[in-house]
């Protein structure tokens, strides 16, 4: 796949069931972000106009456009956008045992420290150019995402012991290793027991994809 523009890392959107990462062929010249609250008239009498109670805040919502284009190598463009259509499907390898229902993924879209976990919500792609045969080698996709975890909240309930250093958080990936993290995190990579040990893992070769697992800080 070629690289962006630039050679700038390329913004990625994962499945955060299955790890797959869909690397932005063209990083995005802009991305909207919007919230939207919702307030309900009070009762009052006498006034011009109502005043207004607070009764609940609304999900964060991200679009962005984002441009594929595959003519130089001649394959079709529709390989590259596959992944994402099936995070809008169900995932019936995660339906529940009880009812039977699955719901599709949720999905991370990530540029450098930015992280933002959705669903998507919206999402449409226009074919711009083609081979002699037919086949689409460039796609415009527009995506609409709503955000289902609010990362802000998520850092107020993450606790400190005794004012010490808070513990960090991140997601794992297909592939990742807990030696390969240690290494990351502390450079050494035989504390792989300390992680473990923190998120109860008694198994390291059976990491789960798009799970949140704490790293504690070294004493």
């Amino acid at each position: 796949m070629p690289t962006t523009r630039g050679g700038l890392e390329p913004a990625v959107i994962i499945n955060k069931n299955t790890g797959e990462r869909v690397p932005c062929m063209f990083n995005p010249y802009e991305y909207t972000i919007s919230k939207q609250n919702t307030y309900e008239p009070a009762s009052t009498k006498g006034l011009n106009s109502p005043r207004v109670r607070f009764k609940q805040g609304g999900a964060q919502t991200l679009t962005l456009r984002l441009l594929f284009d595959t003519y130089g190598q001649g394959e079709d463009v529709r390989t590259y956008t596959a992944p994402l259509w099936r995070m809008m499907m169900v995932d019936e390898d995660r339906a529940d045992q009880r009812t039977g229902k699955s719901e599709p993924p949720h999905c991370i879209f990530q540029w450098g420290r930015f992280e933002f976990e959705a669903v998507i919500t919206k999402m449409d792609e226009k074919f711009t150019l083609f081979l002699k045969d037919g086949t689409p080698v460039r796609t415009v996709v527009n995506i609409s995402l709503q955000q289902v975890v609010d990362e802000e909240a998520h850092a107020k309930q993450n606790p400190t012991s005794g004012g010490g250093t808070a513990p960090r958080t991140r997601i794992l990936y297909a592939g990742d290793r807990l030696d390969l993290i240690a290494w990351e995190e502390y450079g050494d990579a035989t504390r792989w027991r300390r992680i473990a040990e923190a998120n109860g893992i008694t198994d390291p070769l059976r990491l789960r994809p798009g799970q949140i697992i704490m790293i504690p800080p070294l004493e």
